[in-house]
């Protein structure tokens, strides 16, 4: 089901859709590819809306730095300098994370309006994004299907060609509170597990050294469920690894509701980033992100698996996230 939700200044109509299985409600736009609310019941079957976002989509043209909800690429995350070699050329973008290109540039897939089609369970999302937009290289076409499956579960399945070699990471940007969006504690409180042995240490610009540490004896230890706290945004590299189908590899746990987030995805990292720059309507805290993904900078660390891909091959990635309570 669809309904129109705003217009853009130039006059582009921007939709919204619902989905709603097995007592959970989604609602997605076709701006950004945005996740605006996400309806799960608590232990006592009382449903709240635990992902952050916007009432109306001049909340979203007003505050975009958050990226909430959004579907962020071409590059979800920080490549360093806003530059990345390949083919033996230097490509450059827009450096909006000074000095760093983040989650895709000025304009972003998380700023673009989306073709939207039904499909069963869900919507599919696509659109080309043409060689040069944002300073990389490549035709790409991109498809985002988003679905709930029996048990409720928010499944993500990202596709994307290219004409000619580029490297793509994508990813969903939502923020939890398990709480329900905008309580006075937010999120800080959570309980995280995650299947991370290691993380990707960071300079002063949020850059990769490039080493990949142990956790043991550390804050980034998050194998035995605890607090999340805060001054978490660090990408953590999965134990599983690269995987051809989703392996759980995450849960956070809201004591107080009882409302329980599980993650699975094939992708290698996740980036754990707990709000700490959230600001009006929300406070800092209010949410956690959760988005899987490769390792930030991986086009300028060839020692990181890669990003790239060329003619001829598909980029593929799967997240899915199960919501339950206890």
């Amino acid at each position: 089901m669809s309904e129109l939700f705003g217009t853009l200044p130039d006059g582009t109509p921007v939709h919204r859709w619902t989905l709603e299985r097995a007592g959970v409600r989604v609602r997605v736009l076709s701006y950004g590819g945005i996740v605006q609310s996400v309806e799960v019941p608590d232990r006592d079957g009382h449903a709240a809306d635990v992902v952050l976002g916007f009432a109306d989509l001049d909340g979203y043209l007003a505050h975009p730095e958050p990226y909430l909800g959004a579907l962020v690429g071409r590059y979800a995350n920080r490549i360093a300098g806003g530059r990345f070699p390949l083919e033996g050329v230097t490509y450059s973008l827009a450096q909006n994370n000074a000095p760093n290109s983040l989650h895709g540039g000025e304009h972003g897939f998380d700023k673009r309006v989306w073709d939207v089609e039904p499909v069963e369970h869900g919507v599919r999302l696509s659109r080309v994004s043409a060689h040069g937009e944002e300073g990389f290289p490549g035709r790409l076409d991109v498809t985002a299907t988003y679905t709930l499956d029996a048990a409720g579960a928010l499944r993500f399945v990202y596709q994307a060609t290219t004409d000619a070699p580029t490297v793509v990471n994508l990813t969903n940007h939502s923020y939890f509170d398990l709480s329900g969006a905008g309580s006075a504690g937010g999120a800080g409180g959570h309980e995280l597990r995650l299947a991370a042995s290691r993380f990707t240490p960071v300079d002063g610009d949020l850059i990769p050294t490039g080493a990949l540490d142990d956790v043991t004896g550390t804050r980034f230890d998050f194998r035995e469920a605890r607090k999340v706290g805060s001054g978490y945004d660090h990408n953590f590299v999965l134990d599983k690894g690269l995987t051809p189908a989703p392996v759980e590899i995450a849960e956070l746990h809201d004591p107080a509701s009882g409302r329980v987030l599980t993650v699975a995805t094939t992708e290698p990292g996740i980036q754990l980033y707990t709000g700490d720059y959230l600001a009006d309507p929300y406070a800092p805290g209010a949410g956690i992100a959760l988005e899987t993904q490769h390792f930030p900078d991986s086009p300028n660390r060839p020692e990181f698996p890669s990003t790239e891909l060329r003619p001829g091959d598909t980029y593929r990635s799967e997240t899915v996230y199960g919501f339950s309570a206890r």
